[in-house]
């Protein structure tokens, strides 16, 4: 049994003794002699630390004979924040496997996506994670099943292959092996309030407190296009372009999670779904790392302190974000709105909402490159910028998937037509999910350096903003709330 040498076994010790849940995701505790593993938050008497050992993902603690505590239920705490603000390979490699990536193309797939070859992917998610990735696709399909299982009515065998296994069996032997129940004894301890539909999954998204939900759902609220999203009810819904189908999600804050309720045409799509919901969200993210270093500024510790938890909206489609954040140049949001629903109506693929008023998928790059550039209502430039985009969106040239390098790809985007450094990095911080993103030329972030006393010009703003590193992001979204802009609220 080896562990990951990265992990300080002292501090781990700590958090599981003081029950920090700051540190569910992070990493897991195994404990030598009930083969348990667990969170660091789990409620139970913490064993002795001569019985402890820790790995860094719920598939290395499997891959090494331990089962999931029933009482912390470790396989469904936060991710890793690591995976969201780290741009290397083994970052992109677990975002894309969040994605589905290695049950639909294998490993091959995965490897090919990261222009590495498959031995040296596995090689370097062995040594940092313990798991290699088809252990990793393992026990994501394993919560897959369980959430199936336990959220909805469907016959096993349906649940097997929904989740992604090859057969009933090999999802028979992983469900007992993981969890230490079979899979009818699971249902049997769901409680069936909870329990929900094929067609309408509910779930519970778990985050890293605190969360100010203000900013996160008051921008995608205030941006929302017609037909695609909107706020109805208390939640943020809105069309969900999948792999294998289409589905409309529904997302609700609350104190200590984000009620999420999908409605999937294919149940294959579920952890894919899930991924995007929790990315669009930013709930891996670790607030209290994020706030504390931004609160060494005088100038942006009131505003944290003010509001802790801030997030970055970010997209489900990268795709998508970066045709809407071209459409919004020097417009205001609701003329953006208005171009962008033109489009939709136009072009997008119709679907079904009997629950509410989304009528369209967004139009995906293959059907807008085919969009007859006359019939465009902006003008000649940003006609030719977003052309020039949807072409090479379509044909390849320029990928924004979550496999992207994000220097590479806001460095190809500076190269097209029409791309200034305000539209290049609102996609880096939005659809790339780079927490150093930064607008200095934003005129939100100007008229709020102004009030505050910061440096004015974008040269001496970006200069002041090194000490904010690497959380620019999320410094971005402080200087915003000080606008009194409908994106800074949740709607009424």
């Amino acid at each position: 049994m080896q562990t990951a040498t990265h992990l300080d076994r002292e501090h781990c010790v700590r958090a599981v003794q003081s029950k920090d849940a700051r540190f569910d995701g992070w990493f897991f505790t195994a404990v030598l002699t009930t083969r348990i593993y667990c969170r660091p938050s789990c409620p139970v008497v913490p064993p002795k630390p001569e019985n402890m050992t820790f790995y860094p993902s719920a598939a290395a603690c499997q891959q090494a004979g331990f089962r999931a505590c029933k009482r912390c239920r470790p396989d469904t705490s936060p991710g890793s924040p690591e995976w969201n603000h780290r741009a290397d390979l083994v970052a992109r490699a677990m975002r894309l496997i969040a994605d589905g990536v290695v049950d639909r193309e294998g490993v091959p797939g995965l490897a090919s996506r990261l222009g590495y070859s498959a031995r040296q992917v596995e090689r370097q998610l062995l040594a940092e994670l313990g798991a290699g990735p088809l252990a990793l696709a393992r026990a994501q399909r394993a919560q897959t099943a369980r959430l199936l299982i336990e959220t909805t009515a469907l016959p096993m065998a349906e649940i097997a292959f929904a989740a992604g296994f090859a057969s009933v069996r090999a999802f028979n032997d992983t469900v007992r092996e993981v969890f230490a129940l079979t899979p009818s004894e699971l249902r049997a301890r769901a409680p069936r309030s909870g329990a929900g539909t094929p067609a309408g999954i509910g779930l519970r998204l778990p985050f890293r407190a605190p969360l100010n939900p203000s900013n996160l759902f008051g921008h995608l609220a205030a941006t929302a296009v017609p037909g695609v999203e909107e706020w109805r009810d208390g939640a943020y819904r809105r069309t969900l372009r999948l792999p294998y189908g289409h589905g409309i999600a529904s997302l609700t804050p609350r104190p200590d999670h984000i009620a999420c309720r999908l409605t999937l045409s294919d149940l294959r799509d579920l952890p894919v779904a899930i991924s995007r919901c929790r990315r669009m969200l930013d709930l891996d993210a670790d607030p209290v790392a994020v706030d504390d270093h931004l609160r060494t500024d005088p100038l942006l510790a009131p505003l944290v302190d003010k509001a802790p938890g801030r997030r970055v909206p970010r997209t489900v489609d990268e795709a998508e974000f970066a045709v809407r954040a071209v459409l919004g140049q020097q417009v205001s949001t609701a003329a953006a709105r208005t171009h962008a629903a033109r489009l939709v109506t136009a072009h997008g693929k119709p679907l079904d909402d009997p629950e509410g008023g989304l009528t369209h998928l967004f139009p995906s790059p293959e059907a807008l490159a085919a969009v007859d550039p006359q019939t465009l209502a902006m003008p000649r430039t940003r006609r030719t910028t977003f052309t020039t985009l949807v072409r090479e969106l379509a044909e390849g040239t320029l990928q924004l998937g979550v496999e992207s390098d994000r220097a590479e790809a806001r460095a190809r985007l500076l190269s097209l037509p029409g791309f200034g450094p305000w539209t290049a990095d609102v996609i880096a911080m939005r659809a790339l999910g780079d927490p150093d993103a930064f607008l200095p030329t934003d005129l939100g972030i100007r008229r709020a350096a102004a009030e505050l006393g910061l440096p004015a010009t974008p040269a001496a703003l970006t200069a002041r903003a090194e000490a904010w590193r690497p959380w620019r992001a999320y410094a971005v979204q402080y200087l915003w709330a000080t606008d009194g802009h409908p994106i800074n609220f949740l709607p009424v």
